[in-house]
């Protein structure tokens, strides 16, 4: 035990000698420099705010449907006796092709009763042409027989006065005078009454002539044609049907232009209109009639198939005559005029009645217009750094916002550098390391010019 103990004892002096070494180098040692503080640059990415032209756009969505939609109701009654074999729905046929005839029979007969009618007539007034040409010859006869009898008359009264006739030959030379003057004035009664005849049979040909004319129409009525190129939306006929009048045998919509009547907030058309004009525009039915040529609208008319986008060149055609109470957006309706002459199998298809679609409305370009990104704005703020290379906080005016963009209409200058990072917290005055996003700017440049879609 006595040597465990000795042992423990001798491990003392060497901890003891560490332990001195070790107080004689610290006490020994440097005092290290004192470093003073410095201020950390927060690196952030900017863009030089630049005058550019921005085409101020919208967007709204809705169905296609054809300009004109025909419908053929039958206007005259009878046995369908034609159907052309590629009347079927969803067929395309030409302008002028018969797609349905109906019995022409009755409206024969019709016709051929009503020329006829007429041929009579005709001959009825010739007849009467004659006759009062045949009695004008007789009231010349009459009329000189009876100034035969007027002058026999006369000088039988002169006799009469020299006694040397009797009162009773005066008295039949009167009454044969008188008669004859009875006949001639029924003559030119008959003459009187002819131009009234001659009226009254013009006439009844002019009613034939009417049902001729009718009857023509009804028999050109039982061929039902295409008014333009069509697309067979309806078929409700079959041949050997009875069709009545009135009844819809076919429905047809036009293959000419397209129509989409794309609904859009009230909010954003406003917008457009004050950015495309500078003022805040009331939206009246004026300024409805004028739009087009006052803001220089253009329209694109866009299909999604997939990850194919297909366009379509499009017309600013009118407004909607309502507003949807619901929604609160206003129709807009585009026109593309040949859409199934420019159809594509397999990669452009035609607009088709039903498809749903975007309509992109553009008015005229705004010049010389400041444009920031939308997610530049902090509310009505912009960051901004300064030629110090520190953050200044500018409170700004927007114009319009569309897209990802928004156009500064107060509050920026060009060459200002926008802060385009994420800053959190900003803090006015802090120190910057800016570095310019070349690929944002190019962007900017491609969305405000009108060459990228909008989102």
């Amino acid at each position: 035990m006595a040597q465990s103990f000795k042992k423990k004892l001798m491990i003392l002096p060497p901890i003891a000698i560490g332990i001195a070494v070790l107080a004689f180098v610290i006490s020994n040692k440097a005092t290290p420099p004192r470093i003073p503080p410095t201020e950390l640059a927060r690196h952030v990415r900017v863009i030089t705010v630049q005058e550019m032209s921005v085409v101020p756009r919208i967007l709204g969505y809705g169905s296609v449907k054809p300009e004109k939609v025909w419908t053929a109701a039958a206007e005259v009654s009878g046995t369908v006796t034609y159907v052309h074999p590629e009347f079927k729905k969803g067929a395309i046929l030409s302008a002028g092709t018969e797609i349905i005839r109906i019995s022409p029979a009755d409206y024969d007969l019709a016709i051929t009763q009503a020329e006829a009618n007429i041929h009579a007539i005709d001959a009825q007034l010739e007849e009467l042409r004659i006759d009062e040409l045949n009695t004008g010859e007789s009231l010349k006869i009459e009329e000189r027989t009876l100034e035969v009898n007027e002058k026999e008359l006369a000088r039988k009264r002169s006799l009469f006065k020299r006694s040397a006739v009797s009162q009773a030959s005066v008295d039949q030379e009167q009454r044969n005078t008188l008669a004859q003057r009875r006949k001639v004035q029924d003559i030119k009664n008959s003459l009187r009454l002819m131009p009234s005849q001659r009226a009254l049979q013009r006439e009844e040909r002019a009613v034939n002539e009417a049902k001729l004319t009718g009857a023509r129409l009804d028999l050109e009525r039982t061929h039902i044609r295409l008014p333009f190129n069509a697309r067979i939306a309806e078929q409700n006929v079959e041949q050997t049907q009875y069709a009545q009048v009135g009844q819809v045998l076919a429905v047809a919509d036009s293959m000419g232009a397209a129509e989409i009547d794309a609904q859009i907030p009230i909010s954003r058309f406003r917008s457009l209109l004050g950015g495309a004009s500078g003022d805040p525009v009331a939206i009246t039915s004026r300024s409805f009639e004028d739009m087009a040529r006052r803001y220089g609208f253009e329209a694109v008319v866009r299909l999604r198939l997939g990850d194919q986008m297909v366009e379509w060149d499009a017309e600013f055609a009118r407004m909607s005559d309502t507003i949807d109470p619901t929604t609160r957006t206003l129709g807009m309706i585009a026109s593309v005029d040949g859409s199934y002459a420019r159809a594509i199998p397999g990669s452009r298809p035609p607009l088709v009645k039903g498809m749903f679609v975007e309509v992109e409305l553009r008015a005229r370009p705004i010049d010389k217009a400041l444009v920031v990104p939308r997610s530049a704005l902090d509310g009505s703020r912009v960051y901004v750094a300064g030629a110090d290379d520190r953050l200044h906080v500018r409170d700004v005016k927007v114009g319009i916002r569309q897209g990802s963009l928004a156009v500064v209409s107060d509050g920026l200058q060009a060459g200002d550098r926008v802060v385009v990072s994420d800053l959190a917290p900003a803090i006015e005055g802090m120190l910057l390391k800016a570095g310019n996003d070349d690929d944002l700017m190019a962007r900017i440049r491609s969305e405000a010019s009108g060459a990228e879609n909008l989102k």
